[in-house]
């Protein structure tokens, strides 16, 4: 999509909302982001209002991408490492909206973390997925190496077991 901008967000209340819808629709559909089904909108709005106060501190960089006016997509960038890891960031709650799949949303905002970790001197990113319905060849393609998996590692957001895939790239 040609029209999508990819910018850095920040805690307005339109913000949080939007968000907190995208991550409800995300737990709904199955994505492994710390959450079970079904998620209640208020836990979705307090966990992105304490997620942007931290990045409001510099521990993350939360980005959005957007549709006009309509938040369809974010990834965040987490920053706040060990004091013997400041060379390191990891990339997590990567969600698109669920119309909106498909269409390079998800590489767009790699991207723009990936940059984002230049600019902060960061060389070395990590992340996980889900075994079961994860991103792994979205990650694959964009270079991240496998690194392991942990079997039975989390629940499913609707129930059941499933392992994590454990990711890295030098950038």
């Amino acid at each position: 999509m040609s029209d999508i901008a990819i910018t850095q967000l920040d805690q307005s209340p339109e913000t949080i909302m939007q968000l907190a819808a995208l991550l409800v629709e995300t737990v709904a559909h199955g994505g492994s982001v710390s959450f079970m089904h079904p998620l209640a909108p208020e836990a979705a709005r307090a966990f992105w209002d304490s997620a942007l106060a931290s990045a409001g501190r510099g521990q993350r960089v939360v980005f959005g991408a957007w549709h006009g006016n309509s938040l369809i997509g974010t990834l965040s960038l987490v920053t706040a490492l060990p004091e013997n890891q400041p060379h390191r960031a990891e990339i997590a709650k990567m969600m698109v909206a669920v119309r909106h799949r498909g269409q390079g949303i998800a590489s767009a905002l790699l991207r723009a973390a990936e940059a984002e970790a230049a600019r902060l001197g960061r060389t070395h990113l990590m992340l996980d997925t889900a075994s079961d319905g994860g991103a792994a060849g979205l990650y694959e393609r964009h270079g991240f190496i496998f690194a392991g998996e942990i079997p039975d590692f989390a629940l499913k957001p609707q129930g059941g077991l499933t392992g994590t895939r454990l990711y890295w790239k030098r950038i």
